[in-house]
């Protein structure tokens, strides 16, 4: 083993603080993401329940959808 003693492992000649706070990090924002697709993956299923639920059967949503919005965007012409 390239280190003499736990210690050592830890202290890594100095780097030591370095590397765990990455490694601290890289856990934390794994983790974040982890959690943050399971919450999104949970609303998206309950959103197709509710969408489904609300259909007459036949595949059509028997509520009216919003109506369609439009906005004029000035292009220039050179």
């Amino acid at each position: 083993m390239a280190f003499d003693s736990l210690s050592a492992f830890l202290a890594m000649e100095g780097h030591g603080p370095y590397v765990w706070a990455c490694y601290g990090v890289f856990l934390l924002l794994v983790a974040g993401l982890v959690l943050w697709s399971v919450r999104r993956h949970r609303s998206v299923i309950q959103d197709c329940r509710r969408t489904h639920q609300a259909s007459d059967g036949s595949g059509r949503e028997t509520a009216q959808p919003a109506a369609a919005t439009f906005t004029r965007v000035n292009v220039p012409q050179d």
